[in-house]
């Protein structure tokens, strides 16, 4: 999508904070860009699907693969959200005026941008670390079930030639 603001001025200090609060559901785009940004309807889908998970792993347990599907996504859609904040809160004012308020007066972003993205860079790293480990757990586990036990604790013993 083209750079240039729907309407008005836009804050980079809001941008941050609705990435960092809203972002997984694309109201950072949506601000930036208005309704049509198509960039803003792709975050919806698979924040519901990694909700969806959520909900089947509380109703099923923690047994339910398609759970283990779903709940990633929403991770993942988090910590793609924390990375739009950091961005949003780290372009130089400059930069940001030219490409979301040309012709505008200029308004400093100030501390707010930053501690926006100190705390982004706080939740996205642990949401991102949990869901690495999260699906690596779920992984080896399916390894492991997928190995039959023998049945016996020792090898079995040599046949006599």
């Amino acid at each position: 999508m083209s750079g240039h603001s729907v309407t008005g001025y836009k804050s980079k200090t809001v941008s941050t904070w609705l990435a960092l609060l809203l972002g997984s559901l694309g109201l950072h785009r949506f601000y930036l860009y208005g309704f049509k940004d198509l960039g803003g309807w792709l975050h919806i889908p698979p924040t519901l699907l990694g909700l969806q998970g959520l909900q089947r792993m509380e109703a099923l347990g923690q047994d339910d693969r398609l759970s283990w599907l779903l709940m990633p996504m929403l991770g993942l859609s988090l910590a793609v959200a924390m990375l739009s904040a950091i961005i949003y809160g780290l372009t130089p004012d400059e930069k940001w005026q030219q490409r979301h308020n040309p012709g505008l007066p200029e308004r400093p972003s100030g501390w707010g941008a930053i501690i926006g993205v100190v705390l982004s860079l706080l939740i996205g790293g642990a949401v991102l670390m949990s869901t690495i480990a999260f699906s690596a757990q779920r992984y080896f586990e399916l390894q492991a079930e997928t190995v039959e036990p023998s049945g016996d604790s020792q090898p079995p013993a040599p046949t006599p030639k």
